[in-house]
């Protein structure tokens, strides 16, 4: 327990940074190894993100794909080169301003013993109207619908969900948040093929004004990217 309250932050948070609008996002020149790794996992990798478009990066796992997202969203800072949003370096723009700027989903969904409703809100400020179109969106609403209470529903009291709905609450709440940044990590790696289709087209629709990357080993989910980069 002690050892936990003296740990410090991998990355400080910046409080008085820069808020910039999106317009691109950018690595230049990246070089990144894990604070408790002795390989680097991306090195001298640069890659240009021009707002509205979708991004697909495709590659098997440990290729550091899942690792850009991160780097995007500052979870961690590069051991070399340069992370910007809009020409901007990303440690010199305010954390919060970073936060609402993007949407995040990860390979692993996380859930309070809540409602399903306040699971997908995670605190933000949202009518119920709000909620269930970024329910339908993500292809969680029919579901959501079967059960008693709806989405009063609470989750861990007798309530569990499987790993392909988590994964679509997961994206819900990305849907609700509206970032002008999506960064999806594996979204679709526990869908069928129809729930899939669903999310993709969903996504699809929202990239006229959202700039979206989306990383996948699967080559259907980055069917709707208009570039695909492998690593």
């Amino acid at each position: 327990m002690l050892d936990i309250l003296d740990e410090e932050p991998v990355v400080s948070e910046n409080e008085s940074g820069e808020e910039p609008t999106f317009s691109q996002a950018d690595l230049q020149k990246v070089t990144f190894t894990y604070p408790d790794g002795d390989q680097p996992v991306l090195k001298d990798f640069s890659l240009h993100i021009p707002k509205g478009k979708i991004i697909g990066i495709h590659a098997p796992s440990g290729s550091g794909k899942s690792t850009i997202l991160k780097l995007l969203a500052r979870f961690y800072d590069a051991s070399e080169g340069q992370v910007s949003i809009s020409n901007t370096d990303i440690k010199k723009i305010k954390t919060s301003a970073l936060r609402q700027l993007e949407s995040y989903v990860p390979q692993d969904t996380w859930l309070a013993s809540e409602t399903i409703e306040a699971n997908i809100k995670l605190g933000q400020a949202a009518t119920r109207a709000e909620v269930i179109q970024a329910a339908k969106k993500a292809s969680l609403h029919d579901f959501i619908l079967t059960l008693t209470e709806g989405y009063d529903t609470k989750l861990g009291e007798g309530q569990q969900l499987s790993a392909g709905q988590k994964q679509r609450l997961g994206i819900a709440r990305a849907f609700l948040h509206d970032g002008d940044l999506f960064l999806l990590d594996e979204i679709t790696a526990n869908l069928d093929a129809l729930n899939e289709g669903i999310i993709l087209k969903a996504l699809k629709e929202e990239s006229q004004d959202k700039t979206i990357v989306i990383v996948s080993h699967r080559l259907s989910t980055l069917a709707i990217a208009d570039q695909i980069i492998t690593l």
